[in-house]
């Protein structure tokens, strides 16, 4: 009865009883703490997990074959994953897909668009159907580097592009987006409790700063290899920074692009504004089970400061001054 029971849950939502005994004998062996969403999360290779996920990184790790070709998109949680991917799918499809009324953006999500592979391909089988991909195939994964799959990091050329963000603003992120995904009924996380895992580095796909520590470390050796880009940076320069993503993945604007507003009219089409009021993302879910509505909260910069104490924030702060120190790397 209760196998039928988690097995009816939305697919985020599901325990270890629904993955591979392999896996199931792996979590046994692994330190445990108490979920922010699910009843737990697993430490796998420095790194926190819910058990689906962790089948779907292992499955991805074991079989996942990259091509020179591929694009990756890695952020951790909350860092502004829906709206690059948007913009990335847009930029390197705008000869495929011209920005217009019946622009795949209009009717299907992002996440649709731009599927993780440990959370969408993977989770649920060893051989996922990658037939339906055309070239450059575009990706995402919240993966630290660590936990790569070889072929990504060593036998292939694809490009890498991750995205960071201000840990505050993550933080306060994640706390209310795992609110919004709970089923009726359940209760609540408090804003204290969550932060103190938060800073122990207990938050999935976390600790936060070991995530972004690993891939800025790599991007300074691997320049063409891996773009890093900031979320605060996007947000105040985006022309800028939408034309370095399009020199890094191959394809530059031309003048002629340019002139006619390409640019601006890819922007305007990612927009927060714009992706949040189409239908399907209003009232559409995953097949996974989240509404797509819980995707689009805010996307400003700085709304740590509505919801942190001024004790909160400088307790996050010191950890990622002590996280980041010589560096290089501000948040």
């Amino acid at each position: 009865m209760q196998s039928e029971i988690t097995v009816s849950l939305p697919k985020y939502l599901q325990e270890e009883e629904t993955v591979s005994r392999e896996c199931q004998d792996l979590i046994s062996t692994l330190p445990k703490e108490k979920g922010w969403l699910t009843s737990h999360l697993y430490k796998y290779q420095g790194f926190w997990y819910t058990a689906r996920y962790l089948q779907g990184t292992i499955y991805c790790q074991n079989h996942f074959q990259a091509q020179d070709s591929d694009i990756l998109l890695v952020t951790t949680p909350k860092s502004g994953t829906t709206w690059l991917k948007a913009v990335i799918f847009t930029l390197v499809n705008r000869t495929r897909f011209p920005i217009g009324k019946n622009h795949h953006l209009n009717s299907q999500n992002p996440h649709d668009l731009v599927p993780f592979l440990e959370i969408k391909l993977f989770p649920e089988t060893q051989n996922p159907d990658f037939s339906s991909f055309s070239k450059p195939r575009i990706f995402a994964t919240h993966l630290p580097y660590t936990s790569l799959p070889e072929t990504l990091k060593k036998d292939c050329q694809c490009k890498l592009v991750y995205l960071c963000r201000n840990p505050k603003d993550i933080f306060v992120s994640l706390w209310q987006f795992t609110n919004r995904l709970k089923p009726p009924g359940a209760q609540t996380n408090t804003i204290q409790d969550v932060l103190d895992k938060f800073c122990q580095g207990v938050s999935l796909f976390g600790p936060v700063w070991e995530h972004v520590l690993q891939y800025w470390n790599f991007s300074k050796e691997n320049h063409n290899r891996l773009l890093f880009l900031k979320f605060e940076d996007m947000k105040e320069h985006p022309g800028i920074q939408l034309r370095r993503l399009a020199e890094f993945l191959g394809c530059p604007f031309s003048q002629e692009e340019q002139n006619s507003g390409l640019v601006e009219d890819i922007l305007e089409i990612c927009s927060f504004k714009h992706l949040s009021s189409l239908e399907i993302n209003r009232n559409g879910k995953l097949a996974s089970g989240e509404e797509n509505s819980t995707f689009f909260r805010c996307g400003t910069i700085g709304d740590w400061k509505n919801h942190l104490t001024t004790e909160m924030a400088e307790r996050v702060d010191r950890i990622t001054e002590e996280k980041l120190d010589s560096s290089g790397l501000t948040l």
